[in-house]
């Protein structure tokens, strides 16, 4: 730049640093609402947007199943005939279908396997089949019926299996697990609300730990509800096995082994089946009698 001060006409020269080189490949994304009609890429912009969206969406997911855990029901046991199977709700609608004649039994392959083949098959080639540019859903008659069709199914399966278990609720007098488990801690509340310390009951020890029926009780199908350790499980009504020997002599176990007991049903056909002869059932009769709570002093 010239420094005199008297020619202000003189021209001015702004040298630039000629290290800096300017990119001739620099990306400036286009306005797409220049262009009516179109849309911005899908990879990587729209991508990217679903991505994170998707992110949230399953961060939100994770913080309700950390504060809302699933219940887990009652060990299974395959000898509970009051037991009602349900699925979860998202389920119910195919699990209704696959109650009806024509989708189970001889059909089963169809209500399996070729509804829901159909079913995911058309989404999957729904983008390939509807090519319209058409996004207006009354303009979209084909694609629109077939949406609000699978919705009112689903909605109109899964209500009808929802009252169909709630009827069967009632007809067999079964509370559903988290109905008891409700039940059952408002009745414990109320034990521990009355302001004394409760009296733990003493621990009855397991009597002839090496006896022979001992073993045999290891292989019965009493384990799967009594527990090995005889104590039962107090939440599911099912109770403990340690000091059976003080209700009940051995006839009286062999006779509910053989005929079951309040709610439990019978264990002879589950026993004889495991490969128990008559005089196992008889030696584990025998053991479960000798377990009786110790003689107070």
């Amino acid at each position: 730049m010239a420094h005199g001060q008297g020619n202000n006409n003189e021209k001015v020269i702004y040298v630039g640093d000629s290290r800096v080189k300017k990119n001739p490949n620099t990306y400036i994304p286009p306005d797409y609402t220049s262009f009516p009609g179109k849309s911005e890429a899908f990879i990587p912009n729209f991508l990217l947007k679903e991505w994170m969206v998707g992110a949230v969406v399953l961060v939100g997911f994770l913080v309700l199943t950390i504060a809302e855990p699933a219940p887990l029901g009652y060990p299974a046991n395959p000898l509970n005939g009051s037991f009602i199977p349900m699925p979860d709700w998202y389920f119910l609608f195919m699990y209704q279908l696959l109650k009806y004649p024509y989708t189970s039994e001889d059909y089963v392959v169809l209500g399996t396997l070729v509804v829901p083949g159909i079913l995911f098959g058309g989404l999957t080639l729904a983008p390939f089949l509807d090519t319209g540019k058409e996004r207006r859903f009354y303009r979209r008659p084909i694609a629109s019926s077939l949406m609000f069709l699978s919705i009112l199914a689903t909605i109109y399966l899964t209500n009808v299996s929802w009252t169909h278990y709630q009827h069967e609720l009632k007809a067999s007098g079964v509370v559903p697990e988290h109905i008891e488990r409700e039940m059952l801690a408002e009745e414990e509340a109320k034990k521990g609300g009355g302001g004394g310390e409760t009296k733990k009951p003493a621990v009855v020890p397991i009597v002839a730990e090496d006896d022979p029926g001992a073993q045999l009780y290891a292989k019965a199908s009493c384990v799967s509800c009594h527990g090995a350790d005889l104590k039962g499980m107090p939440n599911a009504k099912i109770p403990a096995l340690r000091g059976v020997g003080d209700l009940h002599d051995k006839d009286a176990i062999v006779d509910i082994i053989a005929n079951g007991y309040n709610k439990m049903p019978a264990q002879k056909d589950a026993l004889t089946a495991a490969g128990f002869s008559d005089q196992d059932i008889d030696a584990l009769a025998e053991w479960l009698s000798k377990q009786k709570a110790p003689a107070a002093e």
